[in-house]
């Protein structure tokens, strides 16, 4: 498996993948009637990185002992990681038609009991999947594996306390192989981050805990593809590696982008086909059947 370093890239393939997560969480989310679409939206380009260029991973061998790990630890954006997993190979398009539904393996949050080989840690409550990720670096080293972990947070997340218990200990422990994904896109479910519980100065604080750190736009794939590659430097140098990615909730969509309503408000089926021809089509993707809507 190539590093991301050593990987050429189609940036027009990832753009097109990023949009097809947008149409498939929008798909999913109205569909059912149920889940989280502001989060999924804005996170549609970090998410087409990691699995359409960054992780080194095989769909043939999901338990490959030396692929990279990605941990969502804001669960409740799993349309959009659902969306990657269908469309790199690993799901059925059609079953992403069961999202949220009883029985279905796409839970409202990834499940590891449902999906053992494709999610590293179920999650739901927030500010754990940090701590997830550290012990899976920790292990990565243990046995001698040249593994990378990467875990997603949002910027509300980090209002946690188990957060930065786990950021002291990335640090203290010279965790080169892990990144740390930030979503900030300031809005949290009770509205802007700054008047809930304020974070900043994020950058400077996680310098002060021993990270290395990057700002950058996050729906640039270019500048995503670079800081990441780049991740390598952190490893040398023992130091985990902090990415603040700016984003736009509900991004892709102009009624909803960065209003903090559409954290979790469930778009009608008008206001979804109205998503859908705001993002556009995605050339070589099929949109997965719906049979009890039509979207």
């Amino acid at each position: 498996m190539q590093t991301v370093a050593e990987q050429p890239h189609d940036l027009v393939a990832l753009e097109g993948l990023a949009r097809q997560i947008r149409r498939d969480s929008i798909r999913m989310i109205a569909g059912t009637g149920s889940g989280h679409p502001g989060g999924a939206l804005g996170a549609a380009e970090l998410i087409a990185a990691l699995y359409g260029a960054v992780l080194r991973h095989d769909p043939r061998r999901p338990d490959d002992p030396d692929r990279d790990r990605f941990v969502l630890s804001n669960g409740h954006i799993c349309a959009a990681f659902y969306s990657a997993l269908c469309r790199t190979g690993y799901l059925e398009p059609a079953e992403l038609a069961t999202f949220r539904r009883l029985d279905s393996r796409l839970q409202g949050h990834p499940a590891r009991v449902d999906l053992p080989d494709l999610v590293e840690t179920s999650s739901g409550p927030l500010g754990q999947g940090l701590s997830v990720a550290n012990g899976l670096a920790l292990a990565a080293r243990l046995d001698g594996r040249n593994s990378r972990m990467y875990c997603l947070v949002g910027d509300g997340e980090l209002q946690e306390g188990q957060i930065w218990e786990a950021l002291m200990a990335a640090a203290h422990h010279r965790l080169g192989n892990l990144t740390l994904l930030i979503s900030d896109n300031g809005l949290q479910i009770d509205g802007e981050v700054e008047h809930v519980k304020r974070i900043a100065p994020l950058p400077d604080k996680l310098r002060a805990f021993g990270w290395r750190v990057d700002e950058i736009d996050g729906h640039d794939l270019q500048a995503i593809l670079e800081v990441l590659a780049g991740a390598s430097g952190a490893a040398a140098a023992g130091r985990p590696h902090a990415v603040i990615a700016h984003t736009v909730m509900g991004k892709g969509v102009p009624f909803m982008e960065n209003l903090a309503k559409w954290h979790g408000t469930v778009p009608s089926l008008d206001e979804a086909r109205r998503a859908l021809e705001a993002i556009g089509p995605s050339d070589g993707y099929l949109d997965f059947p719906l049979q009890e809507v039509e979207l």
